[in-house]
């Protein structure tokens, strides 16, 4: 109970709850958006999908993160944060509607691509800057918690429009374009919330806003070397550590999101529609599994540590994915959902943390914005894996043993004892 009386001290505070506002319509939108991709291109009752045409898609939307990244860090560190929720969500509104009118016109496949690669590549800018900005927003001794209900509620956000692009999806063949225009309502709404917080109250600092976008952007492979020299510093390591391990998490988390999609679609069901109802389940499973998370991790993480945590996170998933899902049957893998989705959120909340709380303000756009590049690279990496090991139903039990045997080493790697982080000593 004490955590919920911490909670409400929290959600008193007005500008981390105007901050919240826009992170949970963002990521709402968020949501709709991916689903609706996620249907037109795997459940399209016209294309017959593999395991390589999801890791083509993946590469894609996510690989040119990898670019759009580091700039993202470098700009975050410059350009008031208030400004980039506000006009990035602008933007993603109309270039949504912009996709929904090419679905609309049965265009050629790279088009709908390029389009859908826009939208989601100003989402990197967005997603950094909510991390960067809540220190902002909320006291050191809060961090953890905050860091629980920030992105879990966000992540919950996502799976709540996901969900609702599912509803709207199976009410009839052609909603696609609908579903993507519910998703540009939800960017304007999420806009229009950040006006409601202060300019410059997100930061960054004055002395690390410059003006000229030019002198920005020539400056940026410089400013990566600083920030990865800071990581680098010896106070820093249990953030790299963290970090490390978050990549790999990812990759594994990727992998076996790949196998149920292959696993909805053919093993399980006979028509599309039965496969995106089961795909929806799925989603569902792991949505309660954030929920979960945000709940146990400030408890957890406070007993065992941050690490510690993400140590006993990876341990857990070791023993229990292979339990689960080497029965490649529904109700073992929606368990399994729900289970991955508690280990990966918890370990999310710890890093955040550990990040937050050893890297200095004027870096953590930098570091955000890597932090989301390796969390991108990994999971694409992790689908093309999955299509060259997985068959046409998704059946794989090799797949299964080696992400087991992975999470295994994240756990090994996390277990040395670090004392060098510690939420109180947060900066804001």
């Amino acid at each position: 109970m004490p955590v919920v009386g911490d909670l409400r001290v929290l959600l008193r505070l007005r500008d981390f709850r105007r901050l919240l506002a826009v992170r949970l319509l963002s990521q709402s939108a968020d949501g709709v958006y991916q689903v609706a991709l996620a249907t037109y291109v795997v459940f399209s009752p016209e294309k017959q999908t593999s395991a390589a045409a999801i890791a083509s898609a993946m590469a894609v939307l996510l690989l040119p993160y990898s670019l759009v990244g580091p700039f993202a860090g470098v700009l975050l560190d410059r350009w008031p944060r208030r400004q980039v929720f506000l006009y990035g969500n602008l933007l993603r509104a109309v270039l949504a509607c912009a996709t929904a009118l090419l679905i609309l016109g049965s265009t050629p496949d790279w088009l709908f691509y390029a389009s859908a690669l826009c939208v989601t590549a100003v989402n990197r800018f967005v997603l950094a800057g909510l991390s960067a900005a809540l220190p902002r927003v909320v006291d050191a001794d809060r961090l953890v918690l905050a860091n629980s209900l920030s992105p879990t509620a966000g992540t919950l956000a996502a799976t709540a429009g996901g969900g609702l692009a599912f509803a709207v999806r199976l009410v009839g063949p052609d909603s696609d374009a609908v579903v993507v225009l519910l998703g540009a309502v939800l960017y304007l709404c999420s806009a229009l919330a950040a006006l409601r917080i202060p300019r410059t109250l997100l930061g960054p600092g004055p002395g690390q806003v410059k003006q000229h976008l030019r002198t920005a952007l020539s400056s940026t492979a410089k400013g990566l070397a600083a920030g990865v020299r800071h990581l680098a510093e010896p106070e820093r390591r249990s953030a790299a550590r963290a970090l490390g391990a978050m990549m790999l998490m990812r990759f594994c988390y990727g992998a076996l999101l790949v196998m149920v999609l292959m696993l909805c679609r053919y093993a399980w069901s006979d028509r599309e529609a039965d496969g995106l109802a089961l795909l929806g389940l799925a989603l569902a499973a792991s949505g309660a599994g954030f929920f979960a998370a945000a709940v146990l991790t400030p408890v957890t993480a406070g007993r065992f540590g941050p690490l510690g945590w993400i140590t006993v996170c990876a341990g857990a998933a070791a023993i229990l994915e292979p339990a689960l899902g080497l029965s490649f049957a529904p109700v073992p893998i929606l368990i399994a959902s729900f289970v991955l989705g508690l280990i990966t959120q918890g370990a999310k909340i710890a890093t955040d943390t550990v990040v937050q709380s050893s890297v200095d303000d004027a870096f953590r756009g930098r570091i955000f914005s890597v932090y989301d590049v390796l969390f991108n690279v990994a999971f694409v990496g992790a689908a093309g894996v999955a299509a060259l090991v997985l068959p046409p139903d998704g059946r794989s039990t090799p797949l299964v043993l080696a992400v087991a045997v992975l999470y295994a080493a994240i756990a090994a790697g996390t277990a040395r004892p670090d004392n060098t982080v510690s939420p109180g000593n947060a900066k804001k």
